[in-house]
């Protein structure tokens, strides 16, 4: 049987359940388990939403024999690192699968130095193989403005970009590519290969988190690791994150998770120096203190360094937490 044949065009009065078919892909589960999985980016969400709602639309007019217009399925997201923007091309991978646009739906993460090579003749087959391992699937090119070195005439990374936009436009029915970075740095990279511009349909910008917002987050990954938390602890963290957010190199949830990991260690050494001679419990094993956070550099010499009795962020209550209304999620 020939499988490009067309479908023949059904009668004007054939009735479609859009809900029916939606609930067939599934796809329902995985925008629940994004709300779930990041605290805050509604636009990025409702950009996926949109994104899915195109395609599934899109899948049920060629299954009626209708034009449905080769959706461009190629995006660019940008934004800063911590941001989450590997999380959400996972997710958009299982979409682009249950919806039938890519063959196997895994994703492939990689670098300049994953397809650049440093000496003539090295380039090709590097990004030939990664494009290989990554057919069926999303290619997702982290930091892909570093492809791109107009200043170094010995630079390879033209050639990875001409391979790649020849795949991005003959090959796109087996591969959907993802580039991501800074959005400045992305945009001056599309305004120099204006070929690789034309082939982006879906650019997402995934925006810098709240100081709330990384609470939130700091909470659920002590929660994975089955730590917590005083409520004391809780203030200190998001006067540690506002301080930190000021810093160079300030990542987002990246960076906060660097903190957490600090404050464990802090943990781990007030608990052996002051618990030698003393029977330890649970909740001392589990429990992050104020001076776990309080020994960080970026207090020393700080005015408005916390102590332990530190005036509370708004919207912060001692006993609860965060009220409701004053955290996104």
């Amino acid at each position: 049987m020939d499988t490009n044949q067309a479908i023949p065009k059904a009668p004007d009065h054939t009735v479609v359940n859009l809900q029916e078919e939606y609930n067939k892909t599934d796809i329902q589960t995985i925008i629940d388990n994004l709300e779930g999985d990041l605290v805050g980016l509604k636009p990025v969400k409702a950009r996926i939403r949109e994104i899915a709602a195109l395609l599934l639309v899109d899948r049920l007019r060629k299954n009626l024999g209708m034009e449905a217009g080769n959706p461009g399925l190629h995006m660019s997201f940008t934004g800063s690192p911590g941001t989450g923007k590997t999380t959400v091309a996972l997710k958009m991978a299982d979409i682009l699968y249950k919806l039938g646009y890519i063959r196997k739906g895994h994703l492939l993460e990689v670098t300049r130095d994953d397809l650049v090579g440093q000496y003539i003749g090295h380039t090709a087959p590097k990004t030939k193989e990664v494009l290989k391992k990554a057919m069926g699937g999303v290619l997702f090119i982290d930091e892909a403005y570093y492809l791109y070195k107009p200043d170094n005439e010995r630079d390879y990374g033209s050639e990875a970009i001409e391979i790649l936009l020849q795949v991005m436009e003959n090959q796109r029915d087996d591969l959907v590519v993802i580039l991501a970075g800074y959005k400045d740095r992305m945009d001056t990279f599309y305004e120099s290969n204006p070929g690789l511009a034309s082939r982006i349909a879906n650019h997402v910008h995934f925006p810098d988190y709240t100081p709330e917002e990384l609470v939130t987050i700091s909470k659920m990954m002590l929660e994975e690791q089955q730590y917590k938390l005083t409520p004391e602890a809780e203030s200190v963290l998001f006067q540690y994150i506002q301080l930190r957010m000021e810093q160079p190199l300030f990542a987002n949830a990246r960076s906060a998770k660097n903190a957490l990991d600090r404050a464990r260690m802090r943990q781990a050494n007030r608990i052996f120096e002051t618990s030698a001679d003393q029977i330890l419990t649970k909740t001392d094993l589990v429990t992050l203190l104020p001076e776990d956070f309080l020994k960080s550099r970026l207090f020393d010499n700080n005015p408005t360094t916390p102590t332990t009795n530190a005036a509370a962020p708004a919207g912060y209550n001692q006993t609860a937490g965060f009220a409701p209304g004053s955290m996104p999620y």
